[in-house]
């Protein structure tokens, strides 16, 4: 086996009335969505940032910054295809990713396996090695206050 490197990723987004909700590439029905210079897909954005920083390449604001004209209102999914042509220039490519998203509304359940296959796709990995998850704060902070939404990306990377 080669090398390997863990990467982990963070992102937040406020949330507001009248915007889509995109998370890990699929639109979830709601009449609220997230504030972003891009889509505001935040989990499509932890996992960029995840493996960014597995292999040592900065963050996602290095490489698309939201002053930028080019990335205002750009698809998160192409930013992640971005970032996985990065990695395969070091020699690398996705082992396994797992994800949570923090949201109090709304549920999020009937939707993962369309964004686990979604990922899967974009990834190239097997199904069985894209995990996401999701979870409410039981109504505290800004995410319990539905301002919000929180999400944590882990991806082991393989040379």
């Amino acid at each position: 086996m080669g090398r390997v490197r863990i990467g982990q990723g963070y992102d937040v987004h406020k949330i507001a009335e009248g915007l889509p909700m995109w998370l890990c590439g699929v639109q979830v029905p709601s009449d609220r969505g997230f504030v972003a210079h891009s889509d505001g897909d935040v989990a499509i954005h932890a996992l960029c940032d995840a493996i960014l920083g597995a292999l040592s390449l900065g963050d996602i604001g290095k490489h698309f910054p939201d002053t930028s004209p080019e990335f205002k209102g750009i698809d998160s999914k192409l930013l992640l295809a971005r970032v996985l042509d990065l990695a395969r220039e070091q020699g690398y490519h996705v082992g396994n990713l797992d994800i949570t998203i923090a949201l109090q509304a709304p549920k999020l359940r009937p939707h993962i396996d369309r964004m686990r296959a979604c990922l899967s796709e974009i990834v190239g990995c097997p199904l069985d090695c894209v995990s996401v998850k999701a979870t409410t704060t039981e109504r505290l902070g800004f995410v319990g206050r539905g301002e919000g939404c929180e999400v944590w990306a882990v991806v082991l990377m393989e040379q």
